[in-house]
């Protein structure tokens, strides 16, 4: 009972942090609004997109996006933790460190859900057909996404021992992870060496798994539902595997 208060306890901390930070939440709106109104209308006559309304092809893309940008970010906090001594004060606890590990990415996961959540709304102004069930249809997706991104960030903030190191690690697994991710092109207009490296990226499989949820028949999946949701789930298994292990190194 005192772990899952212990859980419950760190969740509640990571949830009011990101709740009070207005900023934050400021971003949370603009930077997406930013890629759908801007980048998206600029491309929305594109030749290679023809047959597609670009903007709601990329709305999916875009809601990962910043599940991904803010799983990442917020990692950082662990960073933030130790520097400030709340960390050293948690792992002296009788609390194993794994329910440490497992609070963190509750309260981390939530905020990223957020994220994604507040953006859903938008896709009414671009003509993409949001209705309860396919917004209940589109939460689980949303959750598996969100385990394995919040893990990553989680996992390499206990590594590393300063916020400019984490920083770089940061840009370097953000981007080549949004833009391998078909999450503003289609797929199958590449060449085969990068389709290839593209499906060797977990998050292409939930930019598809949202975008046949979102886009129903106008879109043509590139898996199966159930593959997608297969290489979800055993790729939070590995990271959060790999996050426990990580986190239980950490001084």
């Amino acid at each position: 009972m005192s772990e899952l208060r212990a859980i419950r306890t760190l969740w509640q901390r990571e949830v009011k942090k990101f709740l009070r930070e207005k900023p934050r939440l400021l971003n949370a709106f603009c930077q997406p609004l930013l890629w759908l109104f801007i980048f998206g209308t600029g491309l929305r006559f594109s030749p290679a997109m023809a047959g597609y309304n670009y903007q709601e092809f990329i709305f999916p893309g875009l809601v990962c996006q910043a599940m991904l940008f803010t799983a990442m970010f917020m990692g950082v906090s662990v960073i933030w933790d130790r520097e400030f001594g709340f960390l050293k004060e948690i792992l002296v606890s009788p609390v194993r460190r794994p329910c440490i590990f497992l609070g963190k990415m509750f309260g981390i996961s939530t905020d990223v859900m957020l994220q994604g959540l507040i953006i859903i709304p938008f896709g009414l102004l671009i003509g993409v057909q949001l209705d309860p069930g396919m917004v209940l249809q589109a939460l689980p997706i949303m959750l598996l996404i969100t385990f394995g991104l919040v893990c990553i960030g989680l996992s390499f903030a206990s590594l590393m021992k300063s916020f400019e190191g984490f920083g770089l690690i940061q840009t370097f697994i953000n981007l080549p992870m949004f833009f391998l991710s078909g999450a503003l092109f289609p797929l199958s207009n590449v060449p085969a060496w990068l389709r290839t490296v593209s499906y060797a990226n977990p998050l292409t499989y939930g930019v598809d798994a949202l975008r046949t949820v979102m886009m129903g028949d106008a879109w043509t999946p590139l898996f199966p539902m159930h593959v997608s949701i297969g290489v979800l789930l055993f790729f939070d298994i590995v990271m959060f595997s790999f996050g426990t292990y990580a986190f239980g190194r950490t001084e």
